[in-house]
This record gives C-alpha cells, sequence and structure tokens, in this order.
C-alpha cells in the first residue's frame, strides 16, 4: 500500500515553474548536487518519505538544467538522461568484499549474490513506489502534470544507478572487482548495464567521454529508451502508478542481476566477455 503524502512534503516536490508562469526555472545543477541526490537514492535503508523529497530534487534539477518544453521531447528526454547517467556514474559507491561480508555476515558467494540481487530490487521498486507517490502530487494542480516527463526521467536515472551499483558489487562478490578510478570504473560499469554482461578489465582505462563511443553510446541510448517507456506505468492517476512502477522495478533490477550473476559464475570458457 502507498503511503499518502504529507501536506509539507507535497509543496516541497511541488514542481519548478517554467517561463510564463510564476517562478522561472533554477540555473544549471552543480553535479555534485545531482550526484549527491542520486547516490542517496541506491541506499538500501532510506526511508520511503525520503527517497520522495531526493525525487523532488531531481526533478527541480531537471527542469532547471532542460526546461518542461525538451522533457517532452523524446530524444531531448532520452539525451538528458544519458548524459545525466553518465555525470553521475563516477560517484556510484560500489562495496568491496570485504565490505560487504560485513554487512551481511555469514552468508557464502551464491548467498550473498542472491541477498544483494534482492536488497537491489527492493530499492528499485521502493524507487517505482516514491515516483508514483510524487506523481500523485503533481495530479493535485492540473499545471503540475507538465511535469510528469521530468519525473519519469528522474525516476530512470535513480533505477539505473541502483542497478550500476549492484553490478559493481557482484563483480565484488565474484572475486572479479572493477579495477581503476572512479571515472575509469564508471565506463565499465556502464558498458555492462548497456550490455547486460560482465565487464571485461581489459577494457577499463581513460575517461567516461573518451570511451563512450557512438557505438556504446547508441547502445545506451536504446536501451534507456526501453526502460524509459516501461517506466510511463508509474504516471497513472491516484496512486496506481506507485504499485505498477514499483512491480515492473523490481522485476526488471531481479532480471538484470540473474543474468550478470550468470555470466560471472560461470567457467571461464562459458563467460559472455572473457576476463
Amino acid at each position: 500500500m502507498v503511503e499518502p503524502v504529507p501536506a509539507d512534503e507535497a509543496a516541497e516536490n511541488a514542481p519548478v515553474q517554467p517561463e510564463g508562469w510564476a517562478g522561472a526555472p533554477a540555473g544549471p545543477a552543480d553535479d555534485a548536487e545531482l550526484s549527491q541526490a542520486v547516490v542517496a537514492l541506491t541506499d538500501e535503508d532510506i526511508p520511503a518519505a525520503d527517497r520522495r523529497r531526493l525525487l523532488g530534487r531531481l526533478v527541480r534539477i531537471e527542469i532547471g538544467e532542460r526546461g518542461v518544453k525538451d522533457l517532452f521531447r523524446p530524444r531531448k528526454a532520452i539525451g538528458w538522461i544519458t548524459d545525466t547517467v553518465t555525470r553521475v556514474a563516477p560517484y556510484i559507491p560500489v562495496r568491496d568484499l570485504e565490505t560487504l561480508r560485513a554487512h551481511h555476515p555469514g552468508l557464502d558467494r551464491e548467498a550473498l549474490a542472491e541477498r544483494l540481487i534482492r536488497n537491489a530490487s527492493r530499492v528499485t521498486a521502493g524507487i517505482g513506489a516514491a515516483g508514483g507517490g510524487v506523481a500523485a502530487v503533481e495530479w493535485v494542480a492540473t499545471p503540475s502534470l507538465l511535469s510528469a516527463p521530468v519525473l519519469l526521467a528522474a525516476e530512470t536515472v535513480a533505477v539505473v544507478a541502483v542497478e550500476m551499483k549492484l553490478i559493481g558489487e557482484l563483480h565484488a562478490v565474484y572475486e572479479r572487482p572493477i579495477p581503476g578510478n572512479g571515472t575509469q570504473r564508471a565506463f565499465t560499469l556502464i558498458q555492462a548495464w548497456a550490455e547486460r554482461r560482465g565487464v571485461n578489465p581489459l577494457r577499463v582505462g581513460g575517461s567516461v567521454a573518451a570511451a563512450m563511443g557512438t557505438a556504446l553510446r547508441k547502445e545506451l541510448r536504446d536501451r534507456l529508451l526501453r526502460r524509459f517507456g516501461r517506466n510511463l506505468s508509474t504516471l497513472g492517476p491516484f496512486l496506481t502508478g506507485a504499485a505498477v512502477g514499483g512491480f515492473l522495478n523490481r522485476r526488471a533490477t531481479l532480471a538484470l542481476g540473474h543474468e550478470i550473476r550468470k555470466d560471472l559464475a560461470a567457467p571461464p570458457d562459458q563467460r559472455v566477455i572473457e576476463a
């Protein structure tokens, strides 16, 4: 059941109004503010109310950067999502094996992998439910409906961040940690998410911008477009979108986690990408 949205939270999540209305969009968002909001949304223990607030913050950031009009255009919206995923990927926290074992003591490799997949799917389900809750706030005032595509884009970015974190931690569990600094690791996480495969450590290196060649960028955009379209269900009125969005997010994360796990657990000669 979706929790009712408190009045003070509704006010906080009210979308920034575009030009022509009272008020104006915010200026370009600082990468630190953007990454902090997305990273916080990947936390397994964040309360539902905080998830809604963080999604509301991403909504305001998006409108400030692109405006409402651009986010009604599919190519513009997907372009914003692709750029944002690329910007926040270096900041996604990935725990190493020692930290994971400390957080989940007594679990063997397979049990730990299963726990991580289950927890990540719960987080993305929570993001879907929170997105539906914010959408319900926006259905209250007709002009606010204009920010619905913005909410959808914010939810997509948050879910992708959770799944990239899951991919990195599954690699740690199977003792194939992704090497490199945050920027180098970001490219391999983007690649693995777009291709739904384990990463090849021989490809790690350079900057995300340099590594994001035309083929990979197109693959990422295509994958994001499918996810973006699927998440349209979260925009249903009267909180119906929250339940559907949560279910679909959970199912997609479980499927991705099991694909990556299967690849990493396979014998070396059967892996999709050789390490």
